[in-house]
């Protein structure tokens, strides 16, 4: 066999346990979560009213566990070469606020013309770029770190600045123009910002600082080989932490409402193999290393459903199909980027070889 042809098992086998076994640990995770909002009497309202400003205080804690310790790991000195890649930024921006935004409203309408409620809901998170989680995804699948933090810090701003113009333009003027039903959306530019600083700024901030400090006072050879294999785990437990507490959350209205998630599920999936799929192609016709076409395509697939669902309850209210649309956001998602992290391992070996760097190469570094 060829080393080429090896290449994605020898990836598999450098994961730890917890990482191979990944699509168990979070099937398992959404199962609890469903479990305990439908079985232990009053625990989603006892989770929705721990929050501060409208933020789920349990949500921000797992988001913030798992996103550290990946953030921690960015070498922050090599950024520059990531903004001097001009394909790599232009083609990230164009997919995800003008391609992603513009299918999920195509997809809204086409799968359900008939339910308004969950049609918006579906608009909302088509607008909100991911910032979160599709850090997890990344590192997964042997993505280029550095490129990640990059394009998701460019997504942030956009998020300001173009999130409440795209909402009046997709659920009120576009429809307008073609015909159909509209709908308003009411979200200050400082609920945007604040998901923003909450969610990416204090992670960003903490593993910059401990990249520095660490580097300065121990040496990086100390920082990556013995304090980023003690955190690395951590950012999974995170990631299991969230999703038992989203699923949870709404678990009851989840099982209780079957044919609707089937419903809102089906322009999910189209939606997510569609901008996964086109950010891949699209990364691989402009001639991107394997680990800038996957962090392509992650950043483009993925959306911010914490931004989404907190919209959508503070617009239409925490018992509304828009909520429910934006809640089933991560109960589709979560497997099925998943999934594609495998898919994108087994097509690493479609690219040019290239030499292993613990800068782009997740692998490289031990994983406990």
């Amino acid at each position: 066999m060829s080393t080429r042809t090896s290449e994605q098992p020898q990836v598999l086998r450098q994961l730890s346990t917890l990482d191979r076994w990944l699509p168990v640990w979070i099937v398992a995770a959404m199962v609890v979560g469903l479990l305990a909002g439908r079985l232990v009497p009053g625990l989603g309202g006892w989770l929705g009213a721990v929050e501060l400003d409208g933020v789920s205080l349990p949500i921000a804690l797992g988001l913030l566990i798992m996103m550290y310790p990946v953030l921690a790991k960015v070498r922050y000195d090599r950024v520059r070469t990531v903004t001097g890649d001009r394909k790599l930024l232009i083609s990230s921006l164009v997919l995800n606020w003008l391609i992603g935004p513009a299918l999920m409203f195509a997809l809204a309408w086409l799968f359900l013309p008939d339910l308004p409620e969950y049609r918006t809901g579906l608009i909302i998170v088509g607008l909100a770029r991911c910032i979160a989680m599709v850090i997890i995804w990344n590192d997964l699948a042997c993505g280029d770190r550095e490129a990640a933090a990059v394009l998701v810090a460019i997504n942030s701003v956009f998020q300001v600045i173009a999130f409440a113009a795209l909402g009046w333009f997709y659920l009120s003027v576009l429809p307008g123009w073609l015909g159909l039903d509209q709908a308003r959306l009411d979200v200050s530019p400082w609920q945007i910002a604040q998901s923003v600083l909450i969610f990416l700024g204090v992670p960003l901030v903490a593993g910059f600082l401990s990249r520095v400090i660490g580097e300065r006072t121990k040496g990086r050879t100390w920082y990556e080989d013995r304090f980023l294999p003690k955190i690395g785990p951590w950012a999974l437990y995170g990631l299991l932490f969230t999703i038992v507490i989203l699923f949870a959350l709404q678990g009851d209205r989840i099982t209780s409402q079957p044919l609707d998630v089937a419903r809102i599920a089906l322009p999910l999936l189209a939606y997510f193999a569609l901008m996964w799929g086109g950010g891949y192609l699209l990364g691989r016709l402009l001639g991107l290393s394997y680990e800038r076409t996957t962090t392509l395509a992650f950043t483009a697939a993925g959306n911010n459903f914490e931004l989404a669902i907190a919209v959508a309850i503070a617009t239409f209210g925490a018992t509304s199909g828009q909520a429910l649309a934006g809640v089933v956001g991560p109960l589709i998602e979560v497997p099925v980027l998943v999934g594609l992290v495998y898919v994108s391992l087994a097509l690493r070996r479609r690219f040019p070889p290239a030499n292993p760097d613990p800068a782009t190469d997740p692998t490289v570094e031990a994983r406990s």
